[in-house]
């Protein structure tokens, strides 16, 4: 039997294929990338990568303040903020927008059946589009008001800080449906990847804000909670929605600290 056991060694690398294979997961996802790999096409198997979701959010902090950088030295003021905060979100594929405006079109629904409905609809309603113009105004404004120094930082930090809050919601909320998408992400993240996602986002948004990352990080992560909490009880739980929601809340909750912390 012995010669059929594999060695220690193998499963060494083969501990390190895997991880690398979730880093590779979660940033085809959560990115548009070029990432090596087919892209998945929904939330199943990606709560075993959900630890990694951060780090896919340094990358894409990294990528945004080297773009915003040439940015601001060829554009000024509220144009600049535009166009950075333009490419940001065409770096995620718009998905987590997606989801802001599908929460937000559900809150007309009248019971958590009727809201699920509305929200699986691909079209976008009135509430989802007046509430994404005012975010993507808010948010444009407070990266063009942050200084120079502040805002490169804030850009680095916001898009972890915002991919720490998934992992988080999906140990404290159920999911709305047994089955779905966002059944098969809760069912998936263990506690130690939540703990890790949360603690990644302390140390990067800590090591390049300080004390205003450390509140930053506690702001993002009470309004994401929050939030979920009122949305879990009017859909009766947690959907892909719902999260998707939550990264974009964190990560305008983050500006805004950092803007307010500045002054």
């Amino acid at each position: 039997m012995k010669l059929f056991s594999p060695r220690p060694a193998a499963l060494s690398n083969f501990g390190r294929f895997a991880a690398v294979s979730g880093l590779f997961v979660a940033a085809r996802y959560l990115t548009i990338l070029p990432v090596p790999g087919r892209h998945a096409t929904g939330l199943v198997g990606l709560g075993r990568a959900a630890a990694w979701f951060p780090v896919v959010g340094l990358a894409l902090g990294v990528v945004l303040l080297v773009a915003d950088q040439w940015i601001v030295r060829l554009f000024p003021g509220l144009l600049g903020a535009l166009l950075t905060v333009t490419l940001w979100k065409v770096l995620t594929g718009g998905l987590h927008l997606d989801g802001l405006a599908d929460c937000l079109d559900g809150l007309a629904g009248r019971d958590p059946n009727h809201r699920r409905v509305i929200m699986s609809d691909s079209r976008i309603g009135t509430f989802g589009a007046i509430g994404l113009i005012l975010f993507l105004m808010i948010e444009i404004v407070a990266l063009a008001a942050l200084g120079p120094g502040a805002r490169w930082r804030a850009l680095l930090a916001a898009p972890v800080i915002g991919r720490a809050m998934p992992p988080l919601l999906a140990r404290l909320y159920p999911a709305a449906r047994a089955d779905g998408q966002g059944a098969a992400f809760v069912g998936e993240v263990a506690g130690v990847a939540a703990a890790a996602a949360v603690l990644i986002a302390l140390i990067v948004a800590g090591v390049t804000l300080r004390a205003a990352g450390l509140a930053a990080t506690l702001v993002a992560g009470f309004v994401a909670v929050l939030g979920a909490r009122f949305l879990v009880g009017r859909l009766g739980g947690i959907t892909g929605d719902v999260l998707g929601a939550a990264v974009e809340a964190a990560e305008l909750a983050a500006l805004l600290t950092v803007t307010a912390w500045t002054r």
